[in-house]
């Protein structure tokens, strides 16, 4: 089967070919650089080759341990934030029924998730929520001290021990961690646990393959085999050796960096197909946490279309000329449903009578993607046979590569976040934590 196909023949409204062609060279060492490690972050390249270490045995122990959680358990409860959310969200929005709930029988566990905000009414209704069913947990942190989760395993583990005592609670409660170190991983240890290890050299947002992504996607049963499968093909289809041309990953960077140095600064990713709501979530933390630094950067923002032609439609259209857009389309559906004609034909729409509604999405993704490089919106758009574990794998895998060269070629490190510990100091000097109090009068005083 084919992995996805890239087009960028509709940005030369913006750069030319030519321009983007210019990047080959360096698209191509930074490729090289992610896989020899010679770049900035190489500490944290785990994830390049990741697809390819993934062993049978280790797949097989993680959806062992998915099956006996599911066997305990009715809900789920993932608990973690950041990389260690977004990936299985993404993956698990994807490829589940977007109606499920409304199913009276389940024939997976109900994966929630949790820590990934301080949200007191979500906690709560969360809680009441699981008060009739069968609970199990899955924890995911480094260090078992990051506030969101740590503040959310503390309430859902209180739940689960007042429920089923602790030494059950044991056999309920997973932990994905760091492997030797950290307050999770001491917990873990003193409560008898199960563990799975957070590999040292992959950062949280390059995640997903590991067991952060993979235990929580097999418990809610998303073929996993399938998912790495994808994944390690697209590992094949964009490795150094592959020519530029023929790359997608190369591709992808050499074309938004392109078009970054020319002046569009803001690069939406757009889907046809709510399903891909999550993963443009996961995209956007991908991205912006990789290259938003040293003042430079494209921001990535997202919309799911069409209905976010009827709010945002105006603005992409015809509003600062400083945006590129990148379209995720998806060929095949999974399902087959038809317009029919109707006698009186008020609604005018018999003209689409025997047309799929599929149909219908893509010449509305046709037409509009005309319309926005008609105003004078580059447009990249991905191709993808099907959605499904497989090809979703692959897109996954294409977007981290990508975001690695990527990373490079802008000239920062993709790989770290000094960033983010601004307002962790911030919120723990406001909340009075040791150690902060100096800091905590300081804030205060500016409040």
């Amino acid at each position: 089967m084919s992995m996805i196909k890239i087009s960028i023949d509709k940005i030369q409204g913006g750069v030319s070919l030519d321009e983007v062609k210019a990047l080959k060279n360096d698209a191509e060492k930074a490729n090289r650089m992610l896989h020899d490690g010679s770049g900035k972050g190489n500490d944290f390249l785990g994830w390049v080759n990741l697809p390819n270490e993934i062993t049978p045995e280790q797949l097989a122990a993680i959806e062992a341990c998915a099956r006996s959680m599911a066997s305990l358990s009715e809900v789920i409860v993932v608990i973690g934030i950041g990389g260690s959310y977004l990936g299985a969200k993404a993956v698990l929005e994807a490829m589940s029924d977007s109606f499920r709930l409304l199913h009276k029988t389940q024939d997976t566990p109900v994966v929630l998730f949790a820590g990934q905000n301080l949200s007191e009414d979500y906690l709560y209704e969360l809680l009441d929520a699981v008060k009739p069913y069968k609970l199990g947990a899955v924890v995911i942190s480094k260090s078992g001290t990051t506030t969101e989760p740590a503040v959310a395993f503390r309430i859902i583990k209180e739940e689960i021990e007042k429920r089923y005592g602790k030494t059950e609670a044991a056999r309920r409660i997973v932990a994905v961690t760091d492997a030797k170190r950290g307050a999770l991983r001491t917990l873990a240890q003193q409560e008898g646990y199960v563990t799975f290890v957070i590999p040292d050299n992959v950062g949280g947002r390059y995640s997903v393959l590991t067991p952060v992504g993979l235990l929580p996607l097999s418990a809610a049963g998303v073929n996993v085999e399938e998912l790495v499968r994808g994944a390690r093909d697209m590992a094949r289809a964009t490795a150094p050796d592959v020519p530029f041309e023929e790359n997608p990953a190369a591709l992808y960077a050499a074309a938004r960096n392109a078009l970054y140095r020319k002046g569009y600064k803001t690069e939406i990713l757009a889907s046809y197909d709510p399903k891909l709501q999550y993963v443009a979530e996961w995209w956007k933390q991908l991205y912006g946490e990789s290259e938003g630094k040293e003042g430079k950067g494209i921001f990535p923002a997202s919309v799911t279309l069409t209905a976010d032609l009827h709010s945002m439609g105006q603005y992409i259209q015809q509003g600062e000329r400083t945006l590129m857009e990148t379209v995720i389309s998806i060929n095949k559906p999974k399902h087959e449903l038809k317009i029919d004609s109707d006698a009186a034909n008020l609604d005018g729409l018999n003209y689409l009578a025997g047309k799929r509604v599929s149909e219908v999405n893509l010449m509305a993704e046709m037409g509009t993607l005309l319309a926005h490089v008609d105003g004078g919106v580059p447009n990249i758009r991905i191709e993808l046979p099907e959605l499904t574990e497989y090809y979703l794998g692959g897109l996954l895998y294409f977007f981290e590569k990508a975001c690695g060269i990527s990373g490079y070629l802008l000239g920062v490190n993709p790989f770290d976040q000094p960033g983010v510990e601004a307002y962790k100091k911030n919120m723990f000097a406001l909340l009075g934590k040791p150690g902060y109090e100096d800091q905590g009068d300081a804030l205060r005083k500016r409040l």
